[in-house]
């Protein structure tokens, strides 16, 4: 059996009701329900269990060596270019968070998995996107350019299995917990 991992922070209340206050405005967009908001370290794919249970470990291990910080979600974006098809939120730079991105990056290197193509751009995906209305689009990211959440304390991240559904969102499932430091 197989599961389809992905690593990520959870976007906690307070930020969460900030993001979902924003997602409105652009016809097009297929909002995330805010129990699917997170900030994605790492997509592993599908993996075996065995393979699974070794990113564990790794993860686990490492979680060790990380302090906990600060995370601020900042500004807006689309993925895309000419084809805009993901809607997100930002996060102001943060090299803990780009030590713990590489932390999973090394834990699915050392399961077999290739490197990722992309570098690390952390954000939260508020909306995909079908053929959406250019000029409101340009008007979401005018009207939420200045967008800032108050900052919250990471002591935690997890391994988060998803099971993709047909005309409905994925579901996630918490597999583990990884505490830091």
């Amino acid at each position: 059996m197989s599961l389809r991992l992905f690593a990520a922070l959870a976007i906690p209340g307070a930020a969460a009701e900030r993001l979902t206050a924003l997602m409105r405005g652009v016809p097009g967009a297929r909002w995330r329900p805010r129990e699917n908001l997170h900030l994605t370290l790492r997509f592993f794919g599908e993996i075996a269990e065995p393979v699974a249970e070794d990113i564990d470990a790794s993860l686990a291990a490492g979680a060790l060596r990380i302090a906990p910080f600060d995370v601020t979600l900042k500004g807006v974006g689309v993925f895309g270019g000419a084809d805009p098809h993901t809607l997100w939120a930002g996060v102001a730079p943060s090299a803990p968070l780009t030590t713990l991105a590489g932390l999973c990056e090394r834990a699915a290197r050392d399961a077999g998995r290739k490197k990722e193509a992309r570098g690390f751009t952390p954000h939260v995906t508020l909306a995909y996107l079908n053929n959406p209305d250019r000029a409101r689009l340009i008007a979401f990211e005018q009207r939420c350019a200045l967008f800032e959440a108050a900052p919250w304390r990471v002591v935690r991240f997890g391994l988060y299995s998803s099971q993709v559904r047909r005309n409905a969102p994925s579901l996630y499932r918490s597999e583990a917990e990884y505490p830091l430091g």
